[in-house]
């Protein structure tokens, strides 16, 4: 389970300070973020990169860094925060592309971190039988590790 927290901590600490550093470029010059053009926002609702930006630095940045912490301390609900993390970056990915109508090497790669965020979540919530884990295996007549 150390092993695990280790990795989970990692990665949500790893992708908040990456967004927290984006977010505050996009923040400070959202007509032109570390060289990215606002027509690269043709196909999206914002005219700049201030809202955007916005939501990198408070939701992906702030909100995965918050969660390694929750990690390292290893509390009650830290399971499925970094679960919703992991599916708020899978997400954040999957919008970024339909509003950019490209597919670079970094979407992808930031696709997979926050699936495996998912995957990690799912697993820590197994091992320790919790919300909605214990909800599931209950109704199918089974009990987790945890719970033996």
């Amino acid at each position: 389970m150390k092993r695990l927290y280790g990795w989970i901590a990692g990665l949500h600490f790893f992708v908040g300070v990456g967004a927290v550093f984006g977010g505050l470029a996009a923040v400070t010059d959202p007509v032109a973020p570390l060289g990215i053009s606002t027509e690269a926002l043709a196909y999206g609702p914002f005219a700049d990169f201030l809202i955007p930006g916005l939501v990198l630095l408070i939701a992906l940045g702030l909100g995965n860094i918050g969660t390694g912490i929750l990690a390292i301390r290893k509390t009650r609900f830290h399971g499925i925060v970094s679960g919703i993390a992991g599916a708020m970056l899978v997400g954040w990915i999957v919008i970024q592309c339909v509003i950019l109508q490209t597919i670079a090497a970094l979407h992808v790669v930031f696709f997979l971190i926050g699936a495996v965020q998912g995957v990690l979540a799912l697993i820590l919530l197994f091992k320790r039988n919790d919300f909605p884990i214990n909800l599931i295996m209950r109704r199918f007549g089974r009990t987790s590790p945890a719970a033996q």
